[in-house]
């Protein structure tokens, strides 16, 4: 068959233009995360390093994932937005910024997640009537997995490297709650957008 009796679908200008804004944007939160880790070692010492470090390696995930552009823009600055906050003692000085930020980051990190576990053939479209309620749960669960994960290591950071790092019972549980219903706003939005068919598709980019 020749390439004329298989059409190709055309990509949309604008869309283009916008997904280009979006590499554009993405790639400019990874260059501020290097540099941060220039920043913060020379500020905040062995501390600032392994956590500016950390993030870097985060905001490359999607990158090697393929997600789509702005959604790895929102997830790369909301790392290290998170992390900056935590160093400038940002969330001491405004009450509700440490559980916004718990909501949000745990949501977009959930929605990387089940992506990521896509474009590897995990999980995708099925014909099940009710797959995307599946793929819901998978988002939820990975938020919950995320959220603890990032309490122990708010604990080891407390008790290893700065005992300056706020943990508590009140705190702990808080983060959690927060975590967990980012991440059930994050499969609510998931399952309403065109990535819970198009986007979960394995390969696609």
């Amino acid at each position: 068959m020749t390439d004329a009796a298989a059409p190709r679908e055309r990509a949309d200008p604008a869309e283009s233009r916008r997904r280009s804004a979006g590499v554009l944007l993405a790639d400019a939160v990874r260059v501020l995360a290097v540099v941060s880790v220039v920043v913060g070692t020379w500020r905040f010492g062995l501390v600032g390093a392994a956590l500016f470090a950390l993030v870097l390696g985060g905001t490359a995930v999607p990158r090697l994932v393929g997600v789509p552009p702005l959604l790895d823009a929102a997830y790369s600055a909301t790392l290290l937005f998170a992390a900056w906050a935590a160093q400038l003692g940002w969330y001491e000085a405004v009450g509700w910024l440490d559980l916004a930020v718990h909501a949000v980051a745990t949501g977009l990190v959930a929605l990387v997640a089940t992506l990521a576990l896509a474009r590897w053939g995990a999980v995708g479209p099925s014909s099940a009537p009710h797959w995307r309620v599946g793929v819901g749960v998978l988002v939820v669960g990975l938020g919950a997995l995320g959220s603890v994960l990032w309490e122990v290591g708010e604990w080891y950071g407390h008790t290893q490297l700065d005992p300056t790092i706020h943990v508590g019972y009140d705190d702990t549980l808080g983060d959690l709650v927060a975590g967990v219903l980012g991440s059930v706003l994050a499969a609510v939005l998931l399952a309403r957008s065109a990535l819970v068919e198009r986007g979960l598709r394995p390969g696609h980019g």
